[in-house]
């Protein structure tokens, strides 16, 4: 037997089976979510490394102590802040133990009283913390950013004598300011504006104006902003300025309401300095609703001169650029993004109708046609308009060549075309616009899986998912290319991921057959047949005609040893569907057991052919120059 010194850091879930009991999935989902992104990252860092899984627990081995230490106070940081503002039956909250002493190594397992003392130091840590053995405090103490409690000697079950067991916590500076001091630029999170207009479906209204002064302060290159994911977590806060900012690390918070009320609108906005918990500027603006854009440059205008940001002329200019001037335009277009981030068909035709009325308000309004043009794409995919989107994606790049979403859709289309370099570049260009857009990364992994791309589509998938909690088919999309590239435990814990939110949604809407169709593909991928071939049915009653649906319903067919019902399906969707859609078939392995049957060789033949003379006839794209910026 090897013996070795060690440090081990044993991490339990508190009441993990309430929580599975509870939600089985979405519990299954956050812990391993948890694992891969934090845990496991966290470890490396820290030149550790993770043993083995228990049932809801890790053990963890370390050669130092003050690493063991340092690791788990990170850890707890990073897992108490991973629940955002989950209600307190549905966080999932850890118990941290670390002890130091010999360990007996035997195929990378370890045993003996170092792993005893780690597991029980656990049992008796409160929730969220961490507690360590004498031992560890000896080695640790004076030599890291963190301080101990020492809450006495206690019997510790099946060890045979006393361990004196501290209590780890992080030093006392302000995290805000410890945040300021590593960042050349100054931190800010707008938190989402307070729909108080009485009226809960005037919640979109609230929230594009939240967006909105994201992307403007988001142009002011000495201000960093945090993005709409993380702010939007806090919509329905219960902590207080300061406990969001030190869990943002940021220095300023900007929050605010708004009311609209008939052709009127209020919008109040304070700005408070995080670190000393001080309002440094508040303003109420209560004008005609036709002012709300004059609003928004008086408001960015006086955050930065409270902060006092000196504007380069460029960033001045790009405050004052509105893709539109109408507020009813304006109100239209926020409504169709409403349901376009809704998905699915139906969806997507409701989102074109409130576009089309925009652009009747006003023509010129770039947004609009970069929406349009992204639904237009999606129809056009799923057989239900003939038009691909490519003019209005056009449009909108003309209109407005910085324009992120538009270059995003200039991008699906294209590649859907087939012209793939002009697409790439287009979706370069639409990053370098936006880093911190959905409809980028989403649009950008979509091209690189049809490319057969895998690994430079997986971080695309990651960020769309990231930006948008709503969002489950980017994380459908993450699981395949990671099956395709081998990594088979991370596809099982995306298809979780995906599963929970797809829950979550069809528990607030029934009826969405999309998310009923995705969800049927991800228990086929997890092996519950019975589950998929029940939601299967739901999704086709619910929306019989959506040939998208039916697609991912023959993918989920064909995982779950339905090939008969995964053929039909497909001979009823693919004829209808565009040609181009070909391409994606060679890169989807749901359909890998459906391949040598002779029924799909007969449809991939059809499809060939039909691409092959739709690329004979296919005239190339006219796209705008991009002029420097």
């Amino acid at each position: 037997m090897e013996r070795r010194l060690a440090a081990i850091l044993f991490a339990d879930i508190v009441g993990f089976s309430r929580l599975v009991e509870a939600s089985e999935a979405a519990t299954i989902a956050a812990m391993r979510t948890r694992h891969s992104t934090i845990v496991e990252p966290l470890v490396s860092t820290h030149k550790g490394r993770v043993v083995k899984l228990i049932g809801d627990g890790v053990l963890l081995e370390f050669a130092s102590a003050v690493g063991a230490v340092e690791c788990g106070i990170e850890l707890q940081t990073a897992l108490i802040a991973a629940n955002g503002d989950l209600p307190d039956d549905k966080k999932i909250i850890y118990r941290i133990g670390i002890s130091l002493g010999d360990v007996v190594v035997q195929n990378d397992d370890l045993f003996g009283e170092g792993v005893n003392i780690a597991a029980r130091l656990q049992q008796i840590a409160e929730p969220g913390t961490v507690f360590v053995s004498e031992a560890v405090f000896s080695q640790a103490r004076g030599k890291g950013d963190f301080h101990f409690d020492d809450i006495g000697v206690k019997d510790l079950k099946n060890i045979s004598q006393t361990v004196r067991v501290f209590r780890v916590r992080r030093g006392q500076q302000n995290s805000a300011t410890a945040a300021s001091s590593v960042h050349s630029k100054i931190t800010i999170a707008v938190l989402p504006f307070a729909n108080v207009s009485g009226d809960p479906e005037q919640g979109y209204f609230s929230d594009g104006i939240t967006e909105d002064i994201i992307t403007d302060l988001s142009k002011i290159s000495a201000l960093d902003v945090l993005s709409r994911h993380t702010a939007f977590a806090f919509r329905d806060r219960t902590n207080s300025v300061s406990q969001i900012a030190q869990r943002l690390k940021v220095s300023y918070l900007l929050e605010g309401s708004v009311r609209r009320s008939g052709g009127r609108i209020r919008i109040s906005a304070q700005l408070v300095d995080a670190v000393g918990d001080t309002h440094i500027w508040a303003e109420r603006y209560d004008r005609d609703l036709q002012d709300v854009f004059e609003i928004q440059d008086e408001l960015s205008k006086a955050i930065v001169a409270a902060l006092r940001v000196k504007l380069l002329p460029t960033e001045r200019r790009a405050l004052e650029f509105r893709s539109t001037y109408d507020s009813e335009a304006y109100r239209l277009y926020l409504m169709g993004r409403r349901y376009f981030v809704l998905r699915g068909v139906r969806n997507y035709q409701i989102a074109l109708r409130f576009c089309s009325r925009a652009l009747e308000v006003d023509p010129s309004y770039a947004r609009a046609w970069a929406l349009s043009a992204l639904c237009l794409s999606y129809l056009h995919q799923s057989g239900r308009a003939t038009d691909s989107g490519l003019d209005a994606a056009q449009q909108a790049t003309i209109l407005d060549p910085t324009l992120a979403e538009a270059h995003a859709a200039m991008g699906r289309i294209l590649a859907e075309r087939g012209e793939f370099e002009a697409a790439l570049c287009a979706h370069e260009e639409s990053r370098r616009l936006e880093p911190d857009s959905f409809d980028v990364h989403h649009n950008f992994g979509i091209t690189y899986l049809e490319l057969g791309r895998h690994e430079d589509s997986l971080q695309h998938f990651e960020e769309a998912a990231r930006l948008l909690e709503s969002d489950h088919s980017s994380l459908n999309l993450l699981a395949l290319a990671q099956r395709s590239l081998g990594r088979n435990d991370e596809f099982t814990t995306t298809t979780y991921r995906a599963l929970e939110r797809i829950e979550r949604e069809i528990a607030a809407r029934p009826d969405n057959a999309n998310a009923l169709a995705h969800g049927a593909l991800a228990w086929a991928r997890l092996g519950d047949n019975e589950r998929a071939l029940e939601w299967a049915d739901r999704a086709l009653i619910i929306e019989p005609d959506d040939l998208t649906d039916q697609y991912n319903l023959a993918c989920a067919m064909a995982q779950a040893g339905e090939r008969e019902k995964a053929l039909s399906l497909l001979e009823s969707c693919l004829p209808k569907m565009p040609a181009e859609f070909g391409r994606w078939l060679a890169n989807d392995l749901d359909l890998e057991p459906l391949r040598n049957h002779k029924r799909y060789r007969s449809l991939t033949i059809s499809i060939e052919q039909r691409l092959a003379l739709s690329l004979q006839n296919a005239i190339p794209a006219q796209s705008p120059n991009i002029p420097s910026l």
